[in-house]
Order: C-alpha cells, then structure tokens, then sequence
C-alpha cells in the first residue's frame, strides 16, 4: 500500500522521514496532521519516534539507517543520539560518523543487504556504514548523479531510480542488488525519488503531489499490491508518456 501526505505544505517526504522495517523517524514539529498518518499505519508494528538531528527537522536527509542500524552525522547532539538510543529498539546498532559529505541520506541509499554510496564517500564512512547497517557497499551515480540517496530509493524488494536511468544501467544495478528495478518519478514527475517518498517491504508514504499513475508503480515495484511486478514496464511507458506530453 502507498499512501499520499505532506509535511507543512512540502510533499518532499522523504527529506523529513525515515522509515525502515524496524522503526520510523519523524521530525519534533507542529504538524499532526503528518505524525497521524505515520502512526496510524505503522504503530501496531514499528515504533514511530519524534525526534531531530543537529537541531534540524531534515532528518531523512541527514541520517541512514535499515532494519539493523542508524548512521547519523557528527551534528547529532548527545542528547539527541540518547534520546534515540533510549527509543530505537535494542537490536538496532546507532553509530554517529564524521563525513564531509554530512547530509547521509542524499548520498547513501540502502535496504537491509546493500547500500549505494557516493563515489566520493570516506572509506572510513564506507567501512562505519558496512559496521553499523551489516551491508555490502558499492559505490555508484544513477543518471550521472552522485547523490544515489537523492534520486533512488531500494527495499528488499525492489527499487525505484532516477527517470533517466537508462535501461542498460537499470539492468546492471538490477544484477548488482539483485533487485527488480524501474526508473521513475514521485511527486508528479519529480525525479528527487529518495527525496520524495519513504518506503519499506509493506508501506510506502509518498508526496502529496504524486499521481495515481505513480502511485500504481510505486505499489508494483515494491510489491507493496496484490499485482506484483508483471505491469511495471506499461506503466513505465504510461510514465513516460505523461512526461512527454
């Protein structure tokens, strides 16, 4: 199931979330009308904490994190980093790493084996990430774009990249994960894919702005419907043309 929200008017969703099979992050702010549907869909299974990162409400662009981990960025305060450690369950690893590149989630994409990095990302960051998620890290730029966690999102069981994914690069990172891919756009065309929706392996939270067309390839790729992934490629060209037009 996908559903549609925004938060405070900005259908970027997935700059103020963080949603993984383990847990969910939603930023400390004025908005219940965002908490509410979060908490309506996820509490009887995940937690869903409220929390900020360096003092900012942006937290699904500066922190990474699956099922078995959570990287944030050396501008975690400490309050903020034992807050978290006292909500996320215990099996969740919580590192804080120092990296220039400090905005984790535009340049790292990541399900709960592998993660896509920035090519420019520290090895030491490579090797914390590696650590603290228990995943494989390949270093890649989708559509000549090096922030990997801006313009694609992967779960277990697929993942969705930058609309000007070409299809030989699509089958290549299909190979590499070992996941169903598609190019495609949220947000009614925006290519921000990362940026623009939250997704795990049964619930994706997209941007207002996103269309019933995307919305069904969302739900196909992630196999978050009954349909699976037989249709994606129609409605890709579906997509496409929409674009175009």
């Amino acid at each position: 199931m996908a559903l549609r929200t925004q938060f405070q008017n900005s259908s970027e969703i997935g700059v103020f979330a963080k949603l993984t099979n383990s847990y969910c992050l939603v930023p400390v702010a004025e908005c219940e009308a965002f908490y509410s549907v979060f908490e309506g869909e996820l509490s009887d299974v995940i937690k869903v904490i409220h929390t900020t990162i360096g003092g900012c409400r942006i937290i699904g662009r500066l922190s990474v994190g699956n099922k078995k981990g959570l990287l944030l960025p050396n501008s975690t305060t400490d309050k903020e980093l034992q807050h978290l450690r006292n909500s996320l369950p215990d099996s969740v690893k919580i590192s804080r790493v120092e990296e220039r590149l400090s905005a984790l989630g535009n340049v790292i994409a990541c399900n709960d084996y592998v993660a896509l990095v920035h090519p420019e990302l520290d090895r030491e960051t490579e090797e914390v990430l590696a650590d603290t998620l228990g995943v494989e890290v390949f270093r890649q730029t989708l559509a000549g774009q090096v922030l990997v966690g801006s313009y694609c999102s992967i779960t277990n069981q697929g993942g969705m990249v930058h609309p000007k994914t070409s299809i030989e690069d699509q089958d290549e990172l299909s190979s590499l994960l070992q996941l169903p891919i598609v190019a495609g756009t949220v947000n009614r065309g925006s290519d921000l894919v990362g940026a623009g929706m939250v997704v795990n392996d049964w619930i994706a939270f997209t941007g207002l702005a996103t269309t019933a067309t995307e919305i069904s390839l969302v739900e196909s790729i992630f196999k978050l419907s009954d349909k699976g992934p037989s249709n994606v490629n129609q409605m890709r060209s579906v997509l496409v043309e929409s674009m175009v037009s």
